[in-house]
């Protein structure tokens, strides 16, 4: 088994916004320029997450995503099987004819198949919240005023109401009173 870059930056995309969320909704892009993914790679995942009830999104200003369970309730298991990760080793996919419909299993079936087990027992015992209190213990910092999106300081300007004739005629008929 190899753990693509789907997985990977699912789980660290993961990570990432279960250390900010207390502060609400976490920005994409905000993730995207700390952890250096793409924001549009960014946006595949955490629409698959999502469907898989992982995050939860807020939209319009000061939006973003937040996480749609306790982070001690999301394994990185979960989130690796909801961005379509593969966790197999078999060659043949779980197949029971490896090797063709008249020969059967590959010599190895059982080896890999048993890895596969133990892969999956190994990242469903693993839960964001220890991912994210590793981090912590090793100091990783978190901005504790995040900046606010979406919000100007510049005034508002209002549009000046303009009274004058807007055509010939207009203009006409205002001197014809």
């Amino acid at each position: 088994m190899r753990l693509t870059t789907k997985g990977r930056f699912a789980v660290t995309a993961m990570i990432d916004l279960a250390l900010r969320e207390h502060s609400g909704p976490v920005a994409l892009a905000a993730i995207s320029a700390r952890q250096q993914i793409s924001l549009s790679y960014l946006e595949q995942l955490f629409g698959k997450l999502r469907r898989h009830e992982l995050v939860e999104s807020t939209r319009g200003p000061g939006g973003g995503y937040s996480l749609g369970r306790k982070s001690e309730e999301i394994t990185v298991a979960d989130i690796i099987v909801a961005v379509d990760e593969p966790i197999d080793a078999t060659g043949c996919g779980g197949k029971d004819n490896c090797m063709g419909e008249d020969t059967g299993r590959c010599m190895t079936h059982d080896l890999w198949a048993s890895l596969n087990t133990k892969m999956i027992e190994y990242l469903d015992s693993i839960s964001l919240k220890k991912l994210v209190d590793e981090q912590v213990a090793k100091g990783v910092s978190i901005e504790e005023h995040p900046i606010k999106r979406a919000i100007s300081t510049q005034p508002v300007v209002k549009p000046i109401k303009v009274t004058a004739p807007n055509s010939v005629f207009a203009l006409g008929n205002a001197f014809s009173k």
